[in-house]
This record gives C-alpha cells, sequence and structure tokens, in this order.
C-alpha cells in the first residue's frame, strides 16, 4: 500500500513527488488518461526517474484502491473548475477519515467552500500553499497548510519532511489556521512578491534610463546589494538575467515588456479592499503589471515623450537605501 497519492503530473507535481521519493516516501501518482495527448505520463515519469517506491495510474478507482487507511491525497491542479471537477470523480471512492490536500494556489473562499462540503461526508481538506516554484518543490518548498489543525496532525510528518529548513534546521511548513488560512497566506505571500518584483523593476529602470547604465553594470550594482542585508532569491536570479546573452545579444533586451499575472496579486488586493487594509506598494504593483499589458498605448506615449532621456544625477547609495525602506514597507504591508 502506497502511504500518500498525489494527483495532477504537471511541473510542480513532478517536483514534489520526486521530493517525496527521494525521502523514501511510497507513492501512488495519478494523471488523467487523454487518449493521443495524455497516455501513461505517471508510468513514463515513474520509469523516467527509477522512482522505485512509486506506482503510476490512469485509472482513478486503481489509484485510491491503492492508498492506505486512512488515504492522504494531495492535489496538484491548475486553480478553479480543474480542483472541483476532480473532487467530483475521487469522493465517492473515499471514505470518512481521508484527508485531501489541495497544493494549488486555489481561491481562500474556494478552500472554505470546499472543506465545508468534504466535511459532510468525514473527509478533511486542507488548502496548503505551496511556495518556491519547480526548484523549490524538489529541494524543498515552503508549506503553508490551513484546514482543521486534527487534519493537519495526520499529515505533518508528511508535509514537514519534505519542506524546506530555516537556520535553526526547523521545517518551514506550519499550520497557520483554521479554513482557508493556509491559502489566503499563500495570496498575501504572492501579493508581497509581486511589489518585491515591482521594487527591483523600478530600481533597475532607474540605474538604467536615468543613470545611463549598461544592463551589465546594473548588475554589478546589484551584486553590490546582494552582498549586503538586501540579499534575497528574487536579486540575485535578476543579476543573472541582466547578464544573460544569447547569440552575443543581451537576452533582456529581446524579451517582450508585457507581465501577465495568476491572479493571486488581484485577489490580494481585493481581500486587503474588503478588510479595510492599506496595501498601496502592493497594488501598486499589480497596476504596473496591468499597465505593461497595454503595449499599443505605451508605445503611443514613447513617441509623444522622450521617456528614457537622463534627467537627473541620482546618487547609487539614495537609490539603495529607499530600496531598502519599501521593502520593509511592503513586507509590512504584506504580513
Amino acid at each position: 500500500m502506497k502511504y500518500i497519492g498525489i494527483i495532477g503530473l504537471g511541473v510542480m507535481g513532478k517536483s514534489l513527488a520526486r521530493n517525496m521519493a527521494a525521502k523514501g516516501l511510497r507513492l501512488a501518482l495519478y494523471n488523467r488518461h487523454v487518449p493521443g495527448a495524455e497516455e501513461s505520463v505517471a508510468a513514463d515519469f515513474i520509469a523516467q526517474f527509477q522512482l522505485e517506491s512509486a506506482a503510476g495510474y490512469d485509472d482513478l478507482g486503481a489509484f485510491a484502491r491503492s492508498l492506505e487507511r486512512p488515504r492522504k491525497v494531495l492535489l496538484m491542479m491548475p486553480a478553479g473548475a480543474a480542483v472541483d471537477a476532480i473532487l467530483d470523480a475521487i469522493l465517492p471512492l473515499l471514505e470518512a477519515g481521508d484527508v485531501v490536500i489541495d497544493g494549488g494556489n486555489s481561491h481562500f473562499l474556494d478552500t472554505q467552500r470546499r472543506i465545508a462540503a468534504l466535511e459532510k461526508q468525514g473527509i478533511a481538506f486542507i488548502g496548503a500553499g505551496i511556495s518556491g516554484g519547480e526548484e523549490g518543490a524538489l529541494r524543498g518548498p515552503a508549506i503553508m497548510p490551513g484546514g482543521a489543525k486534527e487534519a493537519y496532525a495526520l499529515v505533518a510528518p508528511l508535509l514537514e519532511a519534505v519542506a524546506a529548513t530555516d537556520a535553526w534546521a526547523k521545517p518551514c511548513c506550519q499550520w497557520v489556521g483554521k479554513g482557508g488560512a493556509g491559502h489566503f497566506v499563500k495570496m498575501a505571500h504572492n501579493g508581497i512578491e509581486y511589489a518585491e518584483m515591482q521594487l527591483i523593476a523600478e530600481a533597475y529602470s532607474l540605474l538604467r534610463y536615468a543613470c545611463g547604465l549598461s544592463p551589465e553594470q546594473v548588475a554589478d550594482v546589484l551584486e553590490s546589494w546582494q552582498r549586503s542585508e538586501l540579499c534575497s532569491y528574487l536579486l540575485g536570479i535578476t543579476i543573472n538575467i541582466l547578464r544573460h546573452r544569447e547569440n552575443g545579444e543581451l537576452t533582456l533586451d529581446t524579451i517582450l515588456d508585457q507581465a501577465g499575472s495568476k491572479g493571486t496579486g488581484s485577489w490580494t488586493t481585493i481581500a486587503a479592499c474588503e478588510l479595510g487594509v492599506p496595501v498601496p506598494t502592493l497594488t501598486a504593483a499589480l497596476y504596473a503589471r496591468h499597465t505593461s499589458a497595454m503595449k499599443t498605448e505605451r508605445v503611443r506615449a514613447s513617441k509623444a515623450f522622450d521617456l528614457f532621456a537622463a534627467t537627473a544625477t541620482l546618487d547609487v547609495e539614495v537609490l539603495r537605501q529607499a530600496y531598502a525602506a519599501a521593502r520593509i514597507l511592503n513586507h509590512h504591508q504584506g504580513l
């Protein structure tokens, strides 16, 4: 019998499966079967990475029967209708005492609705925010589970085993509250991240267009910041991006200057408005993304105004201090 089942073998699902297998957990893996498009996805994945402790299924009934009781099922699905569809399909195969974990970026109100629905059948539902992307899922993500504390106790050893660890060797995984609290925290976390990225983008813009520095010179400035208390993962990858070239050309200058979003930034702003909590830094970052999507209007404006003329000598140390202060304000608003 398998200790836990994972439904959904996209990038995050596969990375978490490899992480769990490396920890010695016995896995059942399920991916939908679509003739001619998605066939034997789980079995092929297991063979590719030689996951000896895992078994693959494209039949949901066989998948459910392979799990030891109480069953523990982790959903790694796109937020929204896909989660409800898979719940409709698997609930008849589960029984009271089982636990379902939603590891996607679901809206916290959807999570609360699902908790109430599954509770009627005696099945626990945990909404768990998972942060770290593909590499984090593989090497150790931060996990933000919410729901019934008693249900979390059943899966805590599993989640804490695969989570990242902090400077004190404690797992970056902790029950954060009842109901949809886990997905609410992940939502706010993403809102903070939106603003963090926007702050870096604005620092880059000022250094390049106000100070007239090349991308490589901007990278040198940011690298000095990275060696200070401003060190962060996002700043580090920005430095790498600024220096990256393809065919001798800076990759950054070949990328379309339009940013999309998956919804969590918007949800953060909406939730803050509903709660009466001012989060101007997070909201401005969201609006900057919306503005970036207005490509036609921005091109028209660029012809009417000399937007990129260096107009002042900017003290880089003052900019560094402003960036440091803005980061503190951003995190304060988000928290």
